[in-house]
């Protein structure tokens, strides 16, 4: 029998933390847990995001569109804002 993914209130991050609006700056992505157990779709974000596997960092530029794939894995992702 397949093991499938049960959300519980205790389970992740209480309030993930907020970025401010998007900047002309670069955001440092680091994945912090594994896509195993989770959606196709979240699978195919991380895939998108350039996060091939667990504790993968990425560089990439703050967009609105970017936002919305964070979103949507926020859960499985840290991101901080790169200086320079």
């Amino acid at each position: 029998m397949p093991r499938t993914f049960v959300w519980h209130p205790s389970k992740g991050p209480a309030k993930t933390p907020k970025l401010e609006k998007p900047t002309d700056g670069k955001v440092q992505i680091t994945q912090v847990r594994s896509a195993i157990g989770h959606s196709w779709r979240m699978r195919a974000t991380l895939a998108a995001l350039g996060l091939r596997n667990h504790q993968a960092t990425v560089v990439q530029q703050d967009s609105a569109s970017l936002r919305g794939q964070l979103k949507k894995v926020r859960h499985l992702v840290q991101v901080t804002p790169v200086e320079g």
